[in-house]
């Protein structure tokens, strides 16, 4: 594979839900042109849908100027309770490594969420929004991607160099174009999820998970907080269940004030869901991409369906951008798929051993989970094997051919619920306030989504890591000691940085390496910019033998420290 030193071009999003707002957003920041396009006459502000917003995807949502407004509306919370009827299990919190400017979880509706992702967007010149173009048709070549659409005044053809489909859950077609398959499965119970107006006290800042209690016996509830004294609450229901039948009955009233008692209450919105658990076989199809529900479905419990797609937009938007930039080879895209698809997979397995606890699919099954949700009450283990949701939490590319093994800090498994691994290569680095160029208050993540950064510690040469970067990669490079910003320790401590160590920190701020060489660095830099993987892909790249850093590409690169 080659580079190809365009310094531009342009990539088409379809679908203008969350996940297609939040990749346009971060295209246009890194300077890529974007056409997004939604089958929809309107954006449709109906109902909370996916509420519950994870601390680190906020931050990345703060990269695009909405991140503090989510959380500052929002309702934080940083417990999750967990019942078994009327015996509270155990109280779960969540381990921060670092100090994030963010809670753990803020739950704010989607429909507000797209709202102020549409300011932004509106504010946004190189972002250009299509309402009412219906994707028909993908086609592609070695050039480009070709979208038909079918609008209101006929049939019209948008052209990019790339493209990425975030259509949601009505991504079939456009797979089946593909030739990617949604292998999965579904669930025969059903879930009633009504979105209440109510003062309920004491139930404003915390999760809430119900086994088997008096008021839906056999099956389980689930209660979120939301702005404006709104609550969240899921039944499960069995497969048959007729939520027209239960409103005429007046028995839907009855389900409710069995849980909030004679509390006046208004339903702000309603509506009944059959869960699923797919995921595509391939989340890259040469110059497309498929992310959020278009290349995975997962089930709720845990929060990993919204989460999820924001992460699969950071990670396609910056390679999308390192490649058209020529800061990369286009195999970087491939890692698109490696990164997510795996990410995927994990959320797949978590959510259905989350489903198959809730809604048992054999008398084993379900025999196992009465044992162990009576064991509970009083003993401590059998609460550890009690599974009301792991809740959303950023995904480890520790396999990534992106990153560099460090012996000394190897990945120790699935960490404990609520708890963050240590700080390694595939792993997030923790955020911490910092100190850079006089300015306090900066965050580390902050800088970290602007290229590639460099933490290097007192014991290292910066002028040797400085020259051997500049001629190792092409992209925008930011190298500081990490003394210096870090006049607290807090940072070098939530890493344990040794002072002969560089920390190589990617654009989406994934520990990538920590080097103590300057053959390693290097080694390390060209696994980001030029990574060795079997791409799956029938578009060949036009080698480039042209190595040499390029003055205007040089002139981007920011070097501090």
């Amino acid at each position: 594979m080659g580079r190809r030193h365009t310094r531009g071009g342009t990539v088409t999003v379809v679908g203008n839900g969350p996940v297609g707002q939040t990749t346009a957003l971060l295209l246009a920041r890194w300077g890529i042109p974007v056409t997004l396009l939604d089958a929809r006459a309107e954006r449709d502000p109906i109902g909370s849908k996916a509420i519950c917003q994870q601390r680190d995807v906020l931050e990345v949502w703060d990269a695009i100027g909405v991140g503090r407004q989510l959380a500052d509306e929002g309702v934080t919370w940083g417990c999750a309770r967990t019942f078994h009827r009327d015996h509270e299990l155990f109280a779960q919190t969540f381990v921060d490594r670092g100090i994030s400017s963010f809670p753990p979880f803020v739950n704010i509706s989607q429909a507000r969420t797209e709202e102020l992702l549409d300011e932004r967007i509106a504010a946004t010149s190189s972002i250009d929004v299509r309402w009412g173009y219906e994707a028909t048709s993908v086609d592609q070549n070695e050039t480009g991607v070709t979208i038909t659409c079918r609008t209101g005044s006929g049939e019209e053809t948008v052209t990019s160099d790339y493209a990425v489909v975030a259509v949601g859950s009505r991504g079939s077609a456009i797979r089946r174009q593909l030739g990617v398959t949604f292998d999965g499965r579904s669930f025969d119970d059903k879930f009633l999820i009504c979105d209440i107006a109510a003062d309920i006290p004491g139930w404003a800042d915390e999760r809430r998970f119900y086994f088997d209690p008096e008021w839906n016996p056999g099956r389980q509830v689930l209660i979120h907080p939301c702005p404006d004294s709104t609550f969240r609450i899921d039944w499960q229901v069995p497969g048959e269940y007729d939520l027209e039948a239960e409103e005429k009955s007046g028995a839907l009233d009855a389900r409710i004030r069995k849980i909030i008692g004679d509390t006046d209450y208004r339903i702000v919105w309603k509506s009944v869901y059959r869960f699923h658990s797919r995921v595509a076989n391939r989340m890259r199809v040469d110059r497309v991409l498929l992310a959020g529900d278009a290349a995975h479905i997962v089930s709720p419990f845990g929060a990993r369906g919204l989460n999820s797609g924001v992460a699969d937009a950071e990670n396609a938007a910056w390679k999308l951008a390192f490649v058209l930039r020529g800061w990369a080879d286009e195999s970087l895209l491939e890692t698109y798929h490696t990164e997510r698809h795996a990410a995927a997979v994990e959320n797949i397995a978590v959510t259905t051993a989350t489903m198959d606890f809730l809604v048992p699919q054999s008398e084993d099954q379900h025999r196992h989970r009465c044992d162990v949700l009576t064991a509970a009450v009083t003993d401590p283990q059998a609460r550890a094997q009690v599974d009301s949701g792991r809740l959303a939490e950023p995904f480890w590319y520790v396999e990534s051919p992106l990153t560099t093994i460090d012996p000394e800090r190897l990945f120790a498994g699935r960490p404990e619920r609520g708890c963050t691994p240590a700080a390694a290569p595939g792993i997030l680095v923790p955020d911490t306030p910092v100190t850079l160029s006089g300015s306090a208050g900066t965050r580390l993540r902050d800088i970290a989504r602007h290229g590639i950064l460099l933490l290097v510690g007192d014991g290292v040469d910066v002028d040797e890591i400085r020259s051997a970067a500049l001629a190792a990669v092409h992209t925008p490079i930011r190298l500081v000691r990490l003394s210096e910003i870090d006049s607290t320790g807090v940072l070098t401590a939530a890493v344990d940085a040794k002072p002969g160590e560089v920390w190589v920190i990617r654009p989406d701020a994934y520990i990538a390496a920590v080097t103590d060489t300057v053959d390693e660095l290097v080694s390390a830099l060209h696994r980001i910019t030029e990574p060795v993987v079997a791409v799956i892909t029938s578009v060949p790249a036009a080698p480039d033998p042209d190595r040499v850093v390029a003055a205007a590409v040089r002139a981007e690169v920011s070097v501090e420290g």
